[in-house]
């Protein structure tokens, strides 16, 4: 794949570097496999030397796990753009029309001076461009249907996969076999696996593309090698090589009976007798926790009624015990809290004591602990939690029914808007707000951009598809167009005053 000023980025080091130099920057996020990868990476290259003042990189995307993941590339051809340290922008897919104004817009004009260019790519390109652009209409936009059916596993691949995943309470999917590992990453994890002493299956992803393909999207993980216990993620490479050498994937095996107890879970303590000399106050109990250490788990554990131990974020697990949780928490429509243990690892190692339990994620109700995804997978099936949520009081969160009805009540008149009525964010607004200040109407007013949630949902609530909207005693009156219709024929001041 040669070709142009475009260079192979080696490493994550080396990216953090050239985004830290705040030029201009486009990645090109390709694999040997893929046709469209080589198609685009022809307008790639003429691209880089139309735009000689930016920086183009490839990145072979399942050689460079780590960069991968870290810009969520789940297919390929993928095109991250940086300017001034910062991404601006993103493509995905075999689109050079996309990809030239979106570079033209990272890295400026082909010269400076030049004015817009031809409507069929936004700028002047190159032959080599058109004759991508050619090659790539002569297949019917086979890559954007492939992009497009790359977002879908159908139901019959999605049972196929589901059955692999199971075949083995420990699966890897790895390129090659463990005799002959076609890539270091999965080398890697096989030897990390024969050190733990479990017993594995796997599958070889070079040897079935449809598996390959599919098995990104279900576990929603870029990259492979992907390892998984008992049907549930708990990484790539990186992740697996991290907990080997922490310990922590054999206390994964372990909770799981994958692997039996090393030890018993009482002397976990034992192992983590140093944390009595980081504290201030000495040691409180056996467990060799100091008091202060003590002091904060239990201030972490009640801080929510319903707290989760996880790796990663609710929006970001890290691993898939931690996403599978979190989804049945959500799926039980209450409010809950969580603590990133990747984040610190006095609490990370220091949980483990104070619950006496080795693994996460953690969930506690109440102040107690629950258990791990095992148990709260089990007991959200027999109904337990259910139960165990309504006996503690946990009740349901508002749904955002509730809340728009609440919201649309809040105020006799209630304006829904893009700003504030001292600020208004677009014309319509302003001029909403100003013909309800003509007319002395006191009103209350949300502004839609500050929450996501409620601009979409009003939306489908009212049935009305555009901002901003006025309501009247929890009925929509309408928008602006309706409320500049009634001030002009003299009806504003009535109908609010109904």
């Amino acid at each position: 794949m040669g070709g142009g000023s475009v260079k192979d980025l080696q490493s994550k080091k080396e990216l953090d570097e050239l985004v830290s130099n705040g030029g201009s920057l486009v990645l090109h996020f390709w694999a040997s496999w893929c046709q469209a990868s080589k198609q685009m990476d022809q307008v790639f290259s003429q691209l880089s030397t139309d735009f000689p003042h930016a920086h183009f990189f490839r990145v072979e995307a399942e050689e460079q796990p780590e960069i991968s993941e870290a810009h969520s590339v789940s297919a390929v051809p993928y095109f991250v753009f940086f300017k001034g340290g910062k991404i601006i922008d993103t493509l995905e897919g075999a689109n050079p029309s996309s990809l030239a104004n979106k570079v033209a817009k990272v890295a400026g004009p082909v010269n400076s001076g030049d004015a817009a260019a031809p409507a069929s790519l936004g700028m002047a390109a190159g032959a080599t461009v058109l004759e991508a652009v050619k090659e790539l209409s002569k297949e019917n936009n086979s890559s954007k249907t492939d992009a497009q059916s790359s977002e879908i596993v159908d139901d019959t691949l999605k049972t196929r996969l589901q059955q692999l995943v199971q075949s083995h309470p420990v699966m890897l999917f790895m390129k090659g076999s463990p005799e002959q590992p076609k890539c270091g990453f999965s080398r890697k994890v096989v030897d990390a696996l024969k050190e733990e002493g479990v017993q594995f299956g796997t599958f070889d992803i070079l040897s079935d593309n449809e598996v390959r393909e599919g098995l990104k999207k279900l576990s929603n993980w870029p990259t492979f090698p992907q390892l998984f216990c008992k049907g549930e993620l708990v990484g790539g490479c990186d992740i697996a090589i991290a907990m080997h050498e922490s310990g922590e994937l054999r206390e994964v095996f372990e909770d799981h009976g994958v692997l039996p107890p090393a030890t018993d879970k009482g002397e976990v303590g034992a192992k983590n007798i140093s944390f009595s000399s980081s504290g201030k106050g000495g040691v409180s109990d056996s467990s060799g926790l100091s008091d202060s250490l003590k002091s904060r788990l239990q201030s972490l554990v009640n801080s929510s009624p319903v707290m989760l131990f996880m790796k990663g974020k609710p929006g970001e697990p890290k691993c898939g015990f931690s996403s599978k949780v979190v989804e049945i928490i959500r799926q039980e429509n209450i409010n809950f809290e969580t603590f990133d243990i990747l984040d610190d690892d006095e609490v990370r190692q220091g949980i483990k004591v104070y619950s006496n339990w080795s693994s996460f994620p953690q969930l506690y109700v109440a102040g107690e602990l629950i258990g791990g995804s095992d148990i709260v997978i089990e007991m959200q099936r027999s109904g337990e939690l259910k139960r165990l949520l309504t006996e503690k009081g946990i009740t349901k969160k508002e749904t955002l029914e509730d809340r728009l009805k609440n919201l649309v009540s809040s105020s006799p008149t209630m304006l829904f808007m893009k700003g504030t009525p001292d600020a208004p964010r677009c014309g319509f607004s302003s001029k909403v707000v100003n013909a309800l200040r003509e007319e002395g109407v006191d009103f209350g007013s949300f502004d839609i951009l500050s929450d996501e949630e409620v601009r979409q949902g009003l939306k489908n609530f009212s049935n009305w598809p555009t901002f901003p909207q006025l309501y009247h005693n929890g009925e929509l009156i309408g928008g602006s167009d309706i409320v500049l219709e009634l001030k002009n024929s003299g009806e504003l001041k009535s109908t609010l005053s109904e």
